[in-house]
């Protein structure tokens, strides 16, 4: 259940920084979450699966 939730505040931090456009490149993106590149395309698919704003 932890996983969950790790990754659930991970797509609220990334929704924040998408919202105010400061993701930067994907690696200044994934050092911010502190999570690997794959994490990051991982959870932008789900973000995506779940119609979130673009």
């Amino acid at each position: 259940m932890n996983i969950i939730i790790r990754h659930a505040e991970i797509i609220e931090r990334m929704d924040q920084f998408i919202r105010l456009q400061t993701t930067g490149s994907p690696e200044d993106f994934t050092s911010r979450l502190r999570i690997s590149k794959t994490k990051l395309y991982r959870l932008i698919d789900i973000m995506k699966k779940l119609n979130a704003p673009s």
